[in-house]
Parts: C-alpha cells; structure tokens; sequence
C-alpha cells in the first residue's frame, strides 16, 4: 500500500501498542471495515491467504506447508488466516520459539470453529477488534470533544456548527465503510446491499461448510433490522418474522443463524450493564440488538431517505445505533467499555460507559435538540434514585448525544450535551 495515503484510524495507537507488547496481533472484524487497510499500514512484509493469483497458491503454500508463510520482514501480515487455520498454531510457535515481540499482524473477517487450532495463543497472540469507521475517522465529526477527557469530567463549552436531517441520515446509509466514504449516497447505499448478499452467497457457507436456508437467513436479518436498538428476545424475533413476513423459524433455527452472524461480525450486540449500581433494583439481562453498522438495517429496510423523514422513530432508533457504534470505537480506544442499562422499574439508560476503574457514565441519545430537556430529565432522575440507594454507585457524568444541536457544553442542572459530530476518542 501507499502509506502516505492511509487514513488514520482510531485503532491505531492499540495496535502499535499491543504490537510492543505481544509476539502477535489478530486483528478481527467485519468484512470490508479495512482490516486489511490498516494491517497492511503498520506491516513490512505481507501475504494474503485469499490471494487468486496463481489458482490461490499463497493458500495451497500454506495448508502443505503453514511454516513457510511465516517467513518476512517483521511485523509480517497475514491477511485471512482463518481460510487455513493451522496457520494459528504456526504463528503460536514460531513467537514461542523466538520469543520477540511484534512478528505478525493477524486478520480475519469471521471466526473460525476451533477444529485444527491446537492452542488459544494466550500470551501470545492478542486479539484486537475493529469496526467500521466513526464519523471521527470519516472527518464527518470535528472532534473538538473527547470522549476520554469528557468521562473524566471536562469539557471546554464550544460552538461545533450546523447540521442538518438530510446530512444524518446520509451518515446513517452510507454507513461507516471505508470504500464508501466519498460515493454519492445514490451510489453509496449499494454497498450495504451487496455486503448482505455476499454474506449469504458465500460467507455463510464457508465458514463451517454448512449448507443453510438462505431465505430464512434473510428473513431473520430482516427481523433484526426492524428491532435494530432493541432488546427483542429470540422468541420475539421468530414472532416478528410470522407477522411481518408470513413464515416460520423455529428458535433453535434463529440460535444457530445469530451465532453464525456473530462470528461473521455481523452483529455487534450492546451487552447490559450488570455492575451494581442499585443494590435494591434488579437489572434485565438482555442485550441491545445492533448491526455492525447502521447501513445494514437500512438496507435490509429498503430504507431511503424520504422514507426515514417521515418515519421519526425509526430515525431516532438508527441514528441512536450509529452513535452507540462510534461511542463503541472511542470507548475501546482507552480501554472503556460500552453497554446499555434497564431495569425493572422501566427505567432506560442509552449508553453506559463504564471506566477501566471501574467508573461509569451515563448518556442518553436523542436526534433533535427539542428532546435533549427530557433526556436530561431522565438522567437526573435515575441519577437521584442512585444516589438515594444506600449501597448506589451513581455514574460519574450525565450527557446527553444529540443530532441536530449546535454546541457542546453543560448544562446548568450539570448534564453535558454534545452533538455526535464534535466527537472523538
């Protein structure tokens, strides 16, 4: 690659570092995120296992002789290792023998069944995962806000501009690929549409050689797209495939076809946030149901964007699935972690951010600036009924991401308000 041309990504700075730190790295994430991209940017020799040239040789070289791959300048990439792997144990071994730190760069766009890898690599090879571009790495944020220095209680009050309906939503089906960044969005929206197609032709199968029932497949991705941000149990999703699309999936059907979207990196669930914060209130369990990108729900929704205008809650409910995307990415990057909090008393946090120390914050995600009032609201009122728990562990800031508002700052009740174009990591 020309690395002059690369556009730097959020991931970077923990690549380098874990690259000091570990004899390997695997990076891991959906197809088409520029895993490869970014792998090849921090690499000085490189193979690529799915390589055509030749009838694949690179691949045929490395299921006779996995070893022989191996051989480069260090950090060595190997692209798609999980089309042979044996490589895993090959890689394990040779950092094992040489003990040096940084000899390979790992890439994979779905997880393999752990058939023929003998070892897990801990120690030894670090698992790092990616995700599709946030606005921040799109240059469609400014980045005058840090999502590290707000969680730890600052913020410098700043006008971060205009932004306009029209201008979300083409954030939102354009999606965060990096080959789509600059296409028109008449164009732009064809991308997430092939990306399901190729999932299903061929991906699917691959993975574990296992023929399934393509329709019903896209069925359930269907489901998933209209209870995208929500925590639709699978019992539920088989329900909405009957109503919606007059068919059946059992539930042992939509277990195995999730767990298949999973290890493809096709879904990214938000998790709940099972720490104690109310010692007297019980915490539901589900997870959030997510893409790993916006742009997919759109697409499986034939969603357009007169579509999206007039239809409000389905806007809000994808433009809160693309700032829980990019809280994600930021989040990661120091060592946060990301998850969504409800509980029995019907009470809803968007986004939690909980802190390496153990430290949590609250957000709440709201497109238009005639919501963020009540979203504060809401903030504050969970906030006081944790405070009022003798045992309570109330979060460390309260903030409000919007769309369409035109400043970062805080709140005279002490809840910060920052539009999801000025963030950054």
């Amino acid at each position: 690659m020309i690395k002059k041309e690369y556009k730097p990504r959020v991931i970077d700075n923990t690549i380098e570092e874990y690259l000091k730190s570990f004899g390997a790295v695997c990076i891991e994430g959906p197809k088409w995120c520029g895993k490869t991209w970014t792998s090849s940017f921090h690499s000085n020799s490189e193979i690529y296992i799915g390589d055509p040239t030749g009838n694949f040789q690179n691949r045929v070289l490395a299921q006779m002789s996995p070893d022989l791959v191996l051989n480069g300048e260090t950090p060595r990439l190997i692209d798609e290792w999980q089309e042979v792997p044996p490589l895993w144990d090959a890689v394990r071994y040779r950092v094992d023998q040489s003990g040096e730190k940084g000899q390979f760069i790992l890439t994979g766009s779905s997880t393999p069944n752990h058939k023929g890898i003998l070892h897990s690599g801990a120690g030894r090879i670090a698992r790092i995962k990616m995700h599709p571009m946030s606005l921040y790495e799109s240059g469609d944020s400014t980045g005058v806000v840090s999502l590290k220095e707000l969680c730890n209680n600052t913020l410098i009050p700043a006008m971060t501009g205009e932004v306009n309906l029209t201008t979300l939503i083409q954030y939102i089906m354009r999606g965060g690929w990096p080959g789509n960044i600059d296409t028109p969005i008449a164009q732009a929206t064809l991308l997430p549409l092939q990306y399901i197609d190729a999932i299903i032709e061929d991906d699917v199968f691959r993975i574990d050689g296992v023929k399934r029932n393509k329709d019903k497949m896209k069925l359930l991705l269907r489901s998933l797209a209209r209870n995208e941000t929500t925590t639709a149990t699978n019992l539920s999703l088989a329900k909405d495939v009957r109503e919606n699309d007059d068919s059946e999936i059992d539930k042992g059907t939509i277990a195995d076809y999730l767990d298949i979207f999973k290890r493809l990196f096709i879904i990214d669930n938000q998790k709940p946030f099972s720490t104690n914060i109310r010692s007297s209130v019980r915490v539901k369990q589900s997870e959030k149901r997510h893409f790993c990108d916006p742009s997919l729900a759109c697409a499986l929704l034939n969603a357009s964007p007169e579509m999206l205008i007039n239809d409000l809650q389905t806007l809000g409910f994808l433009f809160e699935a693309l700032c829980e995307r990019d809280l994600k990415i930021y989040a990661e990057s120091f060592g946060a972690s990301l998850y969504h909090y409800q509980d029995y008393d019907n009470k809803e946090i968007d986004a939690v951010i909980e802190l390496k120390n153990g430290e949590w914050c609250a957000f709440e995600i709201k497109l238009g600036a005639n919501q963020i009032d009540d979203a504060a609201k809401n903030l504050l009122e969970i906030d006081k009924k944790i405070r009022n728990d003798p045992k309570g562990k109330p979060p460390k800031i309260l903030c409000v991401i919007c769309g369409l508002s035109n400043a970062a700052y805080k709140r005279p009740d002490g809840v910060y308000v920052v539009p999801i174009t000025a963030l950054k990591n």
